[in-house]
């Protein structure tokens, strides 16, 4: 049995960790039956971000005219689209597992692990998504293989799950794993599902011409994001999908190649039952994580009722030398979080110290029509808390650049406490996914209003939007933002 001194049970974030450990001179495992780079390269983050911006692409040129732009879109090769896509981030998986099996003191294991007992791990080999043969046999003949770790980190993930629909099991449906890649658009689709997948899926297929209905069990979609947030997300998909919001799908079925999907109100609204026809069904309606086939027990890791793993603050389980990251854990389910975490772990299993994890200012962004971003606290979280606050928004036109962009749909909101301590933003419009970083970088910090709004801004940028939304908080008792919506007005 080989002995390593670091084993990682998943081929994504935690990855990095046994990349860490070789650094360092010690031996490292990764067990992974795909390929290498966890669902955000292959059936996330990347694919379904390169999809977006055609669609982004195909949205502006349809919207050109605003702008005194008469364009015409003539087609969308869209086999062409996926192809190119799938290609490059497969290509991207490829080289990271060549760099990965190259590095000296870390070896890769193509298979699917499972815990025999604490710090021993059991392999079974598994053929690659090619159907190539793992490591150059037959997978089908190779016995499991077993590997012990002094320490051991899980980092399998999550996949989609399936909501409790009457007949959803009988029906072929699509999820957000295998709906980035298919070779013909469908003419008609239903979304199952409210969150961020749902919402940014069902913009890609509408914006690209599909007749997408979208049934989601809250009055908004992304009922998890600031009201204004989820507000604005609900009136963008409007202009690309039908939208059923207040209901909850509760029977599917297929007939002569055709879905139809029943819904009905739900707590949250609706006003009366529904069914909806497509060529498709698309089910996005949340994740789990991959516990189920670790066999945790024999380990003596706990997991919650919904199988994620439970960690303390420095991520380690509820066995000693057992650690935990990424979409195992639930609370974060975003790639850059999962980077993170891998540094958390990476540093309590290579140091002789214990750092602990601190999401208080974890970003995240949806990728829709308008874009999101947002870090820290809701209004609505605030609220909850009893926490007091001051809030301020400005709309993207309280910038030169954003009045020339796209005023009437972008926003910035700041929560600050009395004191200015930034407690919360949003952002809504063109680029927020990069202009809420500024506002990451202060609060990690534990900056205040005036750090934002003290640097320098570059003029015109739609940074300038972000300046102003924080000066509206300034204590200064004179403001140097100019209000560019009354420039020239008397």
């Amino acid at each position: 049995m080989n002995e390593f001194d670091v084993v990682v049970i998943g081929g994504g974030s935690g990855s990095q960790v046994a990349t860490a450990a070789a650094d360092e001179g010690l031996e490292a495992a990764v067990i992974e039956p795909g390929p290498l780079g966890g669902a955000c390269i292959t059936r996330g983050c990347v694919p379904s971000k390169a999809l977006i911006h055609r669609a982004d692409v195909v949205d502006e040129i349809r919207r050109a005219e605003r702008f005194g732009v008469d364009a015409d879109l003539e087609d969308v090769a869209y086999d062409e689209i996926t192809s190119s896509i799938e290609e490059a981030v497969f290509g991207k998986a490829e080289r990271q597992a060549e760099s990965l099996e190259d590095a000296e003191g870390v070896t890769r294991y193509r298979g699917e692990g499972r815990f025999v007992d604490e710090r021993t791990v059991e392999i079974d080999p598994v053929a690659d998504r090619d159907g190539a043969p793992a490591d150059g046999d037959d997978a089908d003949d190779r016995d499991p293989e077993r590997i012990r770790g002094e320490a051991i980190v899980i980092a399998v993930g999550g996949r989609p799950t399936m909501p409790p629909v009457e007949g959803l099991e009988d029906v072929d449906v699509l999820t957000s794993d295998d709906a980035l890649y298919l070779d013909e658009r469908p003419d008609e689709l239903v979304v199952i599902g409210g969150g961020y997948i749902a919402a940014e899926l069902g913009y890609f297929f509408g914006a690209l011409g599909a007749d997408v209905s979208i049934v989601g069990r809250s009055e908004q979609l992304v009922p998890r994001e600031d009201d204004d947030v989820s507000a604005a997300v609900t009136d963008g998909l409007e202009r690309h999908c039908e939208l059923y919001t207040g209901y909850e799908a509760v029977e599917a079925s297929e007939d002569d190649q055709r879905v139809t999907v029943a819904a009905e109100p739900s707590d949250d609204g609706g006003d009366e039952a529904v069914e909806l026809e497509a060529d498709e069904v698309l089910v996005a309606a949340g994740r789990r994580p991959n516990t189920d086939t670790l066999e945790l027990e024999n380990a003596g890791v706990e997991t919650d009722e919904n199988g994620h793993v439970e960690v303390d603050e420095s991520l380690e389980t509820t066995v000693d030398g057992i650690w935990a990251l990424g979409d195992v854990l639930g609370d974060e389910p975003y790639k850059h979080a999962a980077d993170y975490e891998a540094r958390i772990v990476a540093t309590n299993v290579l140091e002789p110290v214990e750092r602990t994890v601190d999401y208080g200012t974890m970003p995240h962004a949806i990728f829709t029509s308008p874009q999101v971003a947002s870090v820290g606290r809701t209004e609505s979280e605030l609220e909850d808390a009893g926490r007091e606050y001051e809030s301020a928004s400005v709309s993207y036109d309280a910038a030169p650049l954003g009045l020339i962009l796209d005023p009437d749909e972008g926003f910035v909101k700041v929560l600050a406490a009395p004191d200015g301590e930034i407690l919360g933003c949003q952002i809504v419009g063109p680029q927020a996914s990069t202009l809420i970083q500024e506002v990451v970088v202060a609060m990690d910090g534990g900056g205040t209003v005036e750090d934002v709004v003290d640097p320098v801004h570059v003029h015109p940028a739609l940074s300038e939007v972000v300046y102003a939304a924080f000066d509206e908080l300034s204590p200064r008792p004179y403001s140097t933002a100019p209000d560019w919506r009354d420039v020239g007005d008397e």
